[in-house]
């Protein structure tokens, strides 16, 4: 019987049972479970999620891996999610040691200190790198104050990392048309927005180009971007061998105008993702996001 990935990741009882155990497992088991556990994953090749990091490595390695190759690089991604999971849950209770497993870059530190509102505002657009939510915890909890977009009704794993978020008295928002109107408002004002910017949507209005091919990501950060004629700036981190996260970000990225309103966002869009794809190339494997950015390329990797 094949084992349905996504209805575990969505059943409440598995959730709150792998926050639980994530809380109270010390990491010299914590560690090899994660392993583990990324390695039961990889081997159900054909569930939905498997497929998801299949293609999205794929494709982010440059579309010529083979089988073995291609499988390896699964396994090596399944592992580092579990282990940023583990991390996020074990550090719930743990704020400082978890400050202490981050380094922050220049920029950061800047941010923590920047008032609410300064003189011009700020899109951040977050790639889910090696520990986003962990890191967006512990920079809000130290003083970051921006409006941070979410995905709306969150279930699952989802719910569970919206609701720890709520804990650091983070400015949530669910994303819709309303509370996007809100954040260009934000915005204007000098306010800084952070939103995921590669977390694919079904049905997009665009499909800029990413690692070369049309992706099926939103473009909401760059529509709130040119409607507050405000930059973009990219950040990210990378687990490193120091046992630490360390924050990448990209110089302030400007929007360019064009008349033709579709051809501004899409442009802008892709010189966005084209720094996007330098922080990813330094560790693909950190990469974590379990649906596909490339569906319609599922058919063209090697299974």
């Amino acid at each position: 019987m094949r084992i349905d990935l996504q209805r575990i990741i969505n059943n409440p009882f598995a959730v709150h049972l792998a926050f639980f155990l994530g809380k109270t497992i010390p990491p010299r088991i914590g560690y090899p479970l994660c392993n583990f556990i990324g390695d039961w994953i990889a081997k159900r090749r054909y569930s939905s999620v498997v497929q998801a990091v299949r293609i999205n490595q794929w494709v982010a390695r440059g579309a010529n891996l083979e089988k073995e190759s291609l499988d390896n690089a699964v396994r090596e991604t399944l592992r580092n999610n579990i282990r940023d999971l583990y991390h996020l849950y074990h550090g719930v209770e743990r704020p400082e040691a978890t400050r202490q497993q981050i380094h922050l870059n220049p920029l950061a530190h800047e941010l923590i200190e920047r008032p609410e509102f300064a003189g011009r505002g700020l899109v951040i657009a977050g790639l889910h790198l090696s520990g986003f939510d962990l890191i967006l915890q512990s920079i809000c909890r130290q003083g970051l104050k921006a409006m941070v977009l979410t995905i709306p009704d969150p279930h699952g794993g989802r719910l569970i990392e919206y609701e720890m978020r709520k804990k650091t008295g983070m400015n949530l928002t669910p994303a819709s048309l309303s509370t996007l109107r809100q954040a260009a408002r934000h915005l204007k004002r000098g306010g800084i927005v952070l939103t995921g910017m590669d977390r694919p949507i079904p049905n997009p209005k665009y499909h800029p180009r990413f690692f070369g091919y049309p992706a099926s990501l939103p473009a909401h950060y760059i529509s709130l971007a040119l409607q507050a004629n405000v930059p973009v700036i990219i950040m990210a981190a990378i687990y490193q061998a120091d046992g630490k996260y360390h924050i990448l970000s990209s110089e302030p990225i400007e929007m360019e105008d064009d008349p033709d309103r579709g051809k501004e966002i899409l442009c802008n869009a892709e010189n966005v993702l084209q720094q996007a794809e330098i922080f990813l190339r330094q560790a693909p494997q950190q990469w974590n996001i379990p649906l596909p950015v490339w569906p319609e390329l599922l058919g063209n990797m090697p299974n």
